[in-house]
């Protein structure tokens, strides 16, 4: 239903299909319900309202969420999400302190904390945000070198959050957590560092190997004089070992020999 004024004379348009078009002489009330009716709008909970009034800012803040009241043709009004908003930021070639060119990237989340302010001061807040956090990702990462971008990455995530969250707050933006989510090494610097880890693991096997025949040099050491100490150690010994080479190869045939035969041809 539309109103308009003809010659003080208010027309009612019933149908815009159909040529009836019904002129009575309306009271005020109707004419008021009817600029109502235009004036009438919603947001949702999660949404404020910022209106503008013949260019100027309403007073009072942003409205909502619920109904809210416009003056036709005067009053303008933008609506701003206050939902946490996620965006991925897309991989960055960086070049880290010690001269390592890796490939970053990471995902922020934030959201509208100033719905006044993050249409009064800034033209595109989301846009500049998501620009914002790409430079500051390489501005961050290329203070560190490689291991520290590899093993630290808890501690860049929160520097770089501070960072976005003071640049942005004039903004009327709240940036509430970034993480890094991959670090993309050159393939030649995957097999350095691959051939530089075997050779460290290679390099301790080898010093655990001969701390295992140090400690055995000195244990066969001290077996060595406590059997010197008592003959009868050294027969049993024998014994002993002959026992186990019975055990383990049971087709093998073992004469045993006294040791004392073999006294005369030491003399």
């Amino acid at each position: 239903m539309v109103y308009r004024v003809e010659d003080s004379t208010y027309v009612r348009v019933m149908d815009k299909d159909s040529n009836k078009v019904d002129n009575t002489q309306g009271d005020d009330s109707e004419v008021e319900q009817g600029f109502c009716v235009l004036c009438v709008k919603i947001v949702q909970e999660y949404e404020r309202a910022v209106i503008f009034r013949l260019g100027r800012l309403v007073g009072g803040g942003a409205k909502g969420p619920g109904i809210f009241f416009i003056v036709p043709c005067t009053d303008t009004y933008m609506k701003v999400d206050l939902r946490t908003i996620s965006f991925d930021v897309p991989p960055q070639e960086i070049l880290s302190k010690d001269s390592v060119t890796v490939a970053v990237d990471a995902v922020v989340y934030y959201r509208i904390s100033n719905p006044t302010i993050s249409v009064t001061n800034i033209e595109d807040a989301n846009r500049s945000t998501k620009l914002l956090a790409q430079t500051t990702l390489r501005n961050v990462l290329g203070t560190k070198n490689l291991a520290e971008i590899l093993a630290d990455r808890e501690n860049i995530s929160n520097s770089m959050q501070s960072s976005l969250d003071e640049a942005t707050d004039p903004w009327g933006v709240k940036v509430e957590r970034v993480e890094i989510k991959d670090v993309r090494l050159p393939v030649q610097l995957q097999r350095a560092m691959a051939a530089e880890a075997e050779a460290a693991r290679e390099a301790r096997a080898k010093v655990i190997a001969a701390e295992g025949e140090q400690n055995a040099s000195r244990a066969l050491k001290e077996a060595s004089m406590v059997i010197a100490e008592s003959p009868i150690a050294l027969q049993l010994r024998y014994l002993q070992t002959l026992s186990t080479i019975s055990a383990e190869k049971n087709s093998t045939i073992i004469f045993p020999l006294p040791i004392e035969m073999l006294k005369t041809f030491q003399k």
